[in-house]
């Protein structure tokens, strides 16, 4: 299994996660036997210290190298701490974990803990009842919330209650550039979005694409329309949407944003044939670091495949990378970013007193340790945790990794990608009117208007 599909709910994120450790990705273990709350999974890579005598918890999580075995760490200290209320767990691939505790919910048979994204998929967990209000656990545990980024508990709240616990990595969306290319044309990274629109013909008047983009995974069009909805009108824009607000895809800033994107298509900001690219080919990456596209707007988690893949490229000192930059007059604040704030560890309501409590024990003691978080810093991965930049080191990759604390440690907002924040159906109308945004077969008018018909479904 990919692991990138784990910072990422939709079946399409092939995205390589080498990230800067430049590890082998190594396919994930095959999907183990599920189990109730409390009870021993049969097939789980169970915590090897743990007792077992006493009242545990069970946590379903996903397989898939470096990240299981860095959860399997964690379980294996807490256990060996607690031996007489172990954590029991049990890892799944990403497809079939999701079937798998979408089943264990509606039957009243899913585990202790729930691994998650949080967003729109948490969400229909709290409006059927089927997770714990956490903050009061919060509360009696203000230090471990100080220890995470502020801008990772948006996904985790619902109605200003928070139910999950942010934690493990956080992953921003970055805009790449070629400074070979840069250089050639004779302009500088753009530090607004006039700017960007200034450069774009003289960067295709060289013969190279302005902006590298595999549009045909839809995905990969969001993540412009969520900066821009965001450097516009700010972060209150989309979250109008997000809480059920009657016709709010028909804001102002929203039709703004929609007209500013399809400006950028029409003057060829974008490689031809960019709705023909896949994501999941990386060859959007290659257009980047082979010099036939200036810049790219992607995951953090592309990184890792243009260092293993576009040769000396990243060595040679050819990439550079920046947050997404302002808009002139516009009410987002330009440190915000959007992506992946964090993955998220919720309580299953149907547990008992005493599985919860062993849950609650484990959520406050395992995911925060020095040795945990110096493990994903090892695998080439920023954890949502304040302070986390000490343990970088002086690494190849030292500057990138300190490049994506300093992103997501200033972010005033950090959005959730805009398919994890929404549930599914809306989610998917979403992704289908981008792509015919970009397209350009509908206008802003015409896509605001698809998507306030699916409010609230």
């Amino acid at each position: 299994m990919d692991p990138q599909s784990q910072h990422r709910p939709t079946a399409t994120r092939r995205a390589i996660l080498g990230m800067a450790a430049g590890l082998p990705l190594i396919g994930g273990l095959a999907a183990c036997g599920s189990s109730g709350p409390g009870t021993s999974a049969s097939g789980s890579a169970s915590g090897g210290s743990g007792g077992g005598n006493g009242t545990g918890a069970s946590f379903w999580t996903l397989s898939g190298k470096p990240q299981e075995d860095i959860r399997q760490q964690a379980v294996d200290a807490f256990n060996k701490a607690n031996p007489d209320t172990p954590i029991k767990i049990t890892l799944f691939q990403n497809d079939a974990y999701k079937q798998k505790v979408k089943t264990a919910l509606g039957a009243g048979q899913a585990p202790t803990i729930l691994w998650g994204w949080g967003g729109g998929g948490l969400k229909s967990w709290v409006d059927a009842g089927q997770v714990d209000d956490l903050t009061d656990f919060f509360a009696e545990n203000s230090a471990l919330k100080d220890k995470i980024f502020p801008s990772s508990f948006g996904a985790a709240t619902v109605d200003d209650k928070v139910y999950a616990l942010p934690c493990e990595t956080v992953t921003p969306i970055v805009l790449f550039y070629n400074k070979k290319v840069l250089e050639k044309v004779g302009v500088q990274p753009p530090q607004s979005w006039q700017e960007i629109l200034d450069i774009v013909p003289k960067i295709n008047a060289a013969g190279v694409a302005p902006f590298s983009l595999g549009g045909q995974s839809r995905w990969t069009n969001m993540m412009w329309l969520e900066f821009l909805y965001d450097r516009i009108g700010g972060p209150e824009v989309f979250q109008a949407v997000f809480d059920g607000e009657k016709d709010a895809w028909s804001n102002p800033d929203s039709i703004q944003a929609l007209t500013e994107m399809q400006k950028l298509i029409k003057m060829n900001g974008f490689v031809k044939g960019f709705a023909s690219i896949t994501a999941d080919s990386n060859a959007d990456q290659a257009l980047l670091y082979t010099g036939k596209a200036a810049m790219m707007l992607h995951g953090a988690w592309t990184y890792g495949g243009m260092k293993n893949d576009g040769g000396d490229f990243v060595s040679g000192g050819n990439l550079g990378y920046m947050n997404f930059p302002a808009y002139d007059g516009g009410k987002g604040d330009p440190s915000d970013s959007v992506g992946n704030p964090a993955q998220y560890l919720s309580i299953s309501s149907k547990a008992s007193e005493e599985e919860k409590a062993s849950a609650k024990k484990f959520l406050a003691e395992s995911q925060f340790t020095d040795e945990i978080l110096q493990a994903w810093i090892d695998s080439g991965n920023i954890p949502v945790a304040q302070g986390s930049d000490s343990l970088i080191g002086s690494g190849e990759d030292a500057d990138w990794l300190k490049f994506q604390y300093d992103t997501a440690a200033n972010a005033k907002s950090f959005a959730q990608s805009w398919d994890q924040a929404l549930p599914p159906t809306q989610a998917e109308v979403l992704l289908d009117n981008i792509a015919k945004l970009f397209q350009l077969s509908i206008s802003p008018q015409q896509f605001a208007s698809n998507l306030n018909a699916v409010i609230g479904k």
